[in-house]
């Protein structure tokens, strides 16, 4: 077994939990996104003032035309139309057809793994693209100097040693009841200076 179908098989049971036809792992819930938002073409966007951090901070990163948005949400809430920020959502069969849900597995987060994401999606061509978004252009398990490299890649891939811990804690993570998230577990982030700036 090459050290990258250890993230494969951790793609696929991420998968079968949440009913979704494909799982693209990636090295964190922001980063997801962010390949999702750079995948989609997206130039505007929008999310709850009550999230944490790093959402609207990749929208000032993509330069983004966007928007803090005052919203009462639990488990997970859109982004834009197909993109969905899901990261504390841990619930079985809960993938949403036809979208983009970007998952957590950071240290907080159900399945703790420390860091580390995923998308969900049904598209295959999305699942495929993605997946080379996220390593560095690369078709997996081919070695990258024997590749025309056709498309530019952002070096956010999951290691197979975090798919590995995810592997091993994954079937305890689905016995244990999970917290429910809400946007009353984050600060009002249109209040701080960072954000200053935005309507």
């Amino acid at each position: 077994m090459s050290n990258f179908d250890v993230v494969s098989k951790f793609e696929d049971v991420v998968a079968e939990f949440y009913s979704a036809p494909y799982a693209v792992a990636t090295d964190s819930c922001t980063h997801a996104l962010e390949l999702c938002l750079r995948y989609k073409n997206i130039k505007q966007a929008s999310c709850p003032s009550n999230t944490y951090l790093s959402v609207p901070m990749t929208f000032v990163k993509l330069d983004l035309d966007w928007n803090f948005r005052k919203e009462t949400w639990q488990d997970y809430y859109y982004i834009t139309e197909q993109i969905i920020d899901a990261a504390v959502l841990w619930r079985k069969d809960s993938y949403i057809k036809g979208t983009l849900m970007c998952i957590s597995f950071q240290f907080r987060k159900h399945l703790s793994l420390g860091r580390g994401g995923a998308i969900l999606c049904d598209d295959p061509e999305a699942a495929m693209v993605l997946k080379m978004m996220s390593y560095d252009g690369r078709v997996p398990n081919v070695p990258w100097a024997e590749q025309d490299i056709s498309m530019l890649g952002y070096h956010y891939y999951m290691t197979p040693e975090t798919a590995e811990l995810g592997l091993n804690k994954i079937v305890n993570a689905m016995k244990t009841p999970p917290k429910i998230w809400s946007n009353n577990d984050y600060p009002d982030l249109s209040k701080m200076k960072v954000f200053k700036d935005v309507k």
